[in-house]
Order: C-alpha cells, then structure tokens, then sequence
C-alpha cells in the first residue's frame, strides 16, 4: 500500500524539473529504505553506531517500495579484543532496548537492531557490558544544522536524475523504488539508489549538505 501524498518538493522547487514525471508528484512513497540518523560514541576501549533506519519487509531490489517498519541498528568495534561476549542497552526516553549483541565477520564488529516505535533525537544513553565490566556513554548524532532530510537529499538526486526518473515513470506512476542512507566517514554524505523494474540500480553519492552528486555508478543485479 502507498502512502498518501505529501508534496514535499514544492518547498524545495523541484517542480519544473518533474512537471514531464507528473507534476507534483510525492516520491517519498517509493522509498523503501532510509538511514535517517547515526548516532556514534568513542572511548579508548570500543566505538559504538547506532544508525536510525526505516526499512521495507520483506526487503529486496525489485523496485517495488513495500510497508516499512522503524529499527535501530547498533554496531560495537572494539579497539581490541576484550570478550567474546557484549550486551548494549539504549535508553530511548520512553524506555530501554538492548540485548546480547552478534559477531559479524564481515564488518568485524558486534551487531544488535531492534524494533522501535520512535528514533532518538541528538543524543541516545549507551550501556555496554562485558563479564564484570560495565560502560556507560553517550551517543551523538552525527547531523548537524546543515544536513539535508532524507526527502530533501531524494529530491536533489530526482532533480539530477530527472531524465531517468521519466523514463521509469509510466501512466503518471513512478515504476520504482528508492533507498536513501545517511553515511558518515570522513564528513556526512548520502546514497542514494535508484531501482527499477528489472533490478538496474542507479548509485549516487551526495553531499550531504548541498544535495551535489560526487558520484555514480550503474549495476544490474
């Protein structure tokens, strides 16, 4: 099911660029992926992540955007290894999350997401334990004043790919399916990715300030 429509782009005139897909037309309904927020804390023992994530289920690359549910997922790398065992709570305001955290060979770090009814703003209370040690932190959102929304870095990347956008659009609906992420690495940035019918994916990199395209690169999967 779709979302109804909420004309977003108007306050940051992309209209004449999407007059040929439709006019005024709400692509947020097509996002089936968004990282909205991270939230990091360092010490000397262990970085912590906690990404703020709104994702579809069942989740897949065929351009067709499904109903989302909110997650947060939260990764632990330590400076070196302390235990093979870690359990992280997050308190949310309105209550506590958290549980034994999973190893993960491919990122080299300890992994939980759980499901939320709302995100944290600016900063989130952190408490790592291992055996007979207990850390408690603080975790800050990487976003600051600057940072464009979710929506907002979605209708830099439709404004610079409108050609593509109308060529995916037929019978005034969009055929398709977006996935918008925050990254953090040496600065903020976003990616944006662009999925058609067939599983083509148009990758973008933006910054995440000013909606410029670094990057870009098709794949097929």
């Amino acid at each position: 099911m779709k979302k109804r429509f909420i004309p977003f782009l108007l306050a940051i005139g992309l209209l004449p660029a999407l007059a040929a897909c439709g006019g005024n037309y709400d692509y947020t309904a097509h996002i089936s992926e968004a990282k909205s927020d991270i939230f990091r804390a360092e010490t000397e023992e262990f970085t912590v992540t906690v990404s703020c994530v709104s994702r579809e289920y069942p989740f897949g690359l065929d351009g067709i955007a499904c109903p989302k549910s909110d997650i947060v997922e939260i990764s632990l790398i330590p400076a070196e290894k302390l235990s093979d065992e870690y359990t992280v709570e997050l308190d949310m305001g309105t209550g506590k999350i958290g549980g034994e955290m999973s190893y993960r060979n491919a990122f080299a770090d300890y992994y939980l997401s759980e499901s939320v009814d709302a995100f944290p703003d600016k900063t989130v209370s952190v408490t790592v334990s291992w055996g007979e040690e207990k850390r408690e932190i603080t975790a800050t959102s990487v976003k600051n004043e600057n940072t464009l929304s979710v929506e907002d870095a979605l209708g830099c990347a439709i404004e610079a790919e409108s050609e593509r956008i109308e060529r995916m659009t037929s019978g005034g609906s969009f055929c398709g399916e977006f996935h918008v992420r925050l990254l953090r690495r040496d600065k903020n940035y976003y990616y944006v990715g662009i999925i058609d019918r067939d599983g083509e994916t148009l990758s973008l990199l933006l910054d995440s300030e000013t909606g410029e395209v670094l990057a870009r690169r098709d794949t097929r999967v």
